[in-house]
């Protein structure tokens, strides 16, 4: 009995380390460093969770009619470590964002940078910059 209990949780683990993860999706999957977007705009909502934090921009377009963006951010603990809070973007909030269009054309975009109204900058901790960072520094 015991011989088969420890080979079904031998099993079960195989199945389990065989099962792909949730799939944490690269900068160059989605988005194009070469269409770098200046938004600004006001911020409806902002989805602070993992895998990344969330701001769900009003953007006037070059007609001057308001789309919807939705711009990704580095992860919540990244954030922090860069001296975000839950609360350093909440709705309401004139933001500029700084960073790179989806490859789609989408109304999506990844952040670089997003500046406040009082003019504090917040780096967006994009897996871009961070990637391209890393490169740089070990090319020196």
């Amino acid at each position: 009995m015991k011989a088969q209990l420890t080979s079904l949780l031998v099993a079960m683990g195989f199945v389990l380390a065989s099962v792909p993860a949730s799939a944490h999706h690269p900068f160059a999957g989605e988005y194009d460093h070469d269409k770098a977007v200046h938004l600004t705009g006001t911020v409806s909502k902002v989805d602070w969770a993992n895998p990344h934090a969330i701001v769900h921009m009003d953007v006037k377009d070059d007609k001057g009619e308001m789309t919807k963006w939705t711009v990704e951010l580095g992860g919540p603990n990244a954030l922090r470590r860069r001296g975000w809070t839950s609360k350093s973007v909440k709705a309401g909030d004139q933001v500029t964002v700084d960073g790179w269009q989806a490859k789609d054309g989408s109304h999506r975009a990844n952040a670089n940078m997003v500046k406040m109204s009082d003019g504090k900058e917040l780096n967006a901790a994009s897996s871009y910059s961070d990637a391209t960072a890393k490169k740089t520094k070990s090319t020196h």
